[in-house]
């Protein structure tokens, strides 16, 4: 179907989604008042004639409400994506690269037979089982911590920063299938989702219930430790570099520029690869505050990246900074 179609009532709404062959369907939720959705509807217009084999459906939400609401429609634009009438994901927001990621890979995957089911079980439970033990501390919440997007998970993020612990996220909005799928694998019916070394400890009721008894400082004992060790590797020596690669094979363009200018310093100094640690990687963001790499610390304080290096070199202070004279 090269146009995109119109759902104007649940009937036809129904009626698009049973596409022969589990081919797939991507429903556009939309409003003719919002800019980014008149914007949104013609990027699916441009993937609808490069996906001929994809039905683009658009259904205005609030002209639709018993559809709308049966899939927690709070916001729009809101894109579902279905096969064989069934929910395979959901993208929240005008995002026309995602859209357009999400619709080439749910097309090229061949369409699920009856007999796979297991299999896809499965591969999702491995999936998840991985994500969960992502991080020493995990929260599975709608939104980030910098921007939650419900008051339940904004709660959340208060508690857990309240007590200083260190802790990764994951966006549930971001994949439907993992928003679906964990509630069936842990068997909680709701979010957000709170876990420690892989087990799940409950949502915001369980948290508060915990904080108010004073459990809850005593149940985050390796975030701790991961903390002691981000301390531990920062002060390793008096200069220390956190990269892509080593002093000998810089594995990014960044590194290879900074081991260039502290090399030119004459200042010793240690490096640590990030690509060897993941859980260092992740983590040292979250605790720097600082998003990228490669990051420069001296004497346990962090300086910042490549371009504060490149402005401390230009203003002649860098050799003042590495020697910690200044």
């Amino acid at each position: 179907m090269a146009a995109v179609a119109e759902a104007g009532s649940p009937e036809r709404f129904q009626e698009l989604l049973q596409q022969k062959g589990g081919s797939l369907v991507v429903v556009h939720f939309w409003a003719p008042w919002a800019p980014q959705c008149i914007q949104m509807n013609n990027v699916m217009s441009e993937l609808a004639k490069e996906h001929v084999q994809v039905t683009f459906v658009k259904l205005e939400a609030e002209a639709v409400p018993e559809v709308s609401e049966k899939y927690e429609i709070s916001s729009v634009p809101t894109f579902l994506f279905f096969k064989n009438s069934q929910k395979i994901d959901r993208l929240d927001g005008a995002h026309a690269p995602e859209l357009t990621k999400k619709v080439q890979r749910h097309a090229s995957s061949s369409s699920i037979t009856i007999g796979s089911n297991d299999n896809v079980k499965e591969d999702l439970n491995v999936r998840l089982k991985k994500l969960i033990n992502a991080a020493p501390c995990m929260l599975f919440m709608k939104g980030s911590p910098q921007e939650p997007r419900c008051g339940f998970s904004r709660q959340m993020v208060e508690i857990l920063n309240k007590h200083n612990v260190l802790f990764s996220s994951f966006d549930i909005f971001s994949d439907e299938e993992v928003r679906q799928g964990l509630k069936t694998y842990s068997n909680w019916p709701t979010y957000p989702q709170l876990y420690v070394a892989g087990d799940l400890i409950g949502g915001l009721d369980i948290v508060k219930e915990l904080e108010a008894s004073g459990e809850l400082d005593t149940i985050f004992p390796k975030a701790q430790k991961l903390e002691d060790k981000l301390k531990g590797l920062i002060n390793k020596a008096p200069v220390m570099l956190f990269m892509k690669g080593n002093k000998q094979a810089a594995k990014c363009g960044f590194s290879k520029q900074i081991i260039e200018i502290l090399n030119g310093t004459g200042v010793d100094f240690e490096t640590f690869d990030i690509l060897e640690d993941e859980e260092v990687r992740q983590e040292l963001k979250t605790y720097s505050k600082w998003p990228t790499y490669p990051q420069l610390y001296v004497k346990g304080e962090l300086v910042g990246g490549l371009d504060i290096v490149k402005e401390l070199k230009e203003n002649g202070e860098l050799l003042l900074i590495l020697k910690g004279e200044n």
